[in-house]
């Protein structure tokens, strides 16, 4: 019984230090470039889309696919990175919460 009180006390220290990191999570901001930075993309540490900057030079264009390219792009790069930031983060938190290769948390 002492060990499942140990464990219980662990969840819960754990459960506190996530809800913590998605608070890091939330605030943190990555962003993505393309076309030279034609077109940049902010997402926060969760995945979601911030911002959205496209210079009105790419505007002269009749070409609406390479607009629409450089978008997917931009917001692809700032993807990666708030995955990157996100494993970073979850390394830090003791007791080494490895999560498993392809779960992709917190979003």
């Amino acid at each position: 019984m002492k060990n499942l009180g140990k464990m219980m006390k662990q969840a819960q220290e754990m459960q506190a230090k996530m809800a913590d990191m998605q608070a890091v999570l939330e605030k943190a901001e990555c962003s993505g470039t393309s076309g030279g930075g034609l077109v940049s993309v902010t997402l926060n540490g969760k995945g979601n889309m911030k911002s959205l900057k496209i210079d009105p030079a790419i505007f002269n264009s009749d070409d609406a696919e390479m607009v629409e390219d450089l978008v997917v792009a931009a917001f692809n790069e700032a993807k990666r990175k708030v995955e990157e930031y996100s494993q970073s983060e979850m390394a830090k938190i003791p007791g080494g919460m490895q999560l498993p290769e392809g779960l992709n948390l917190p979003f």
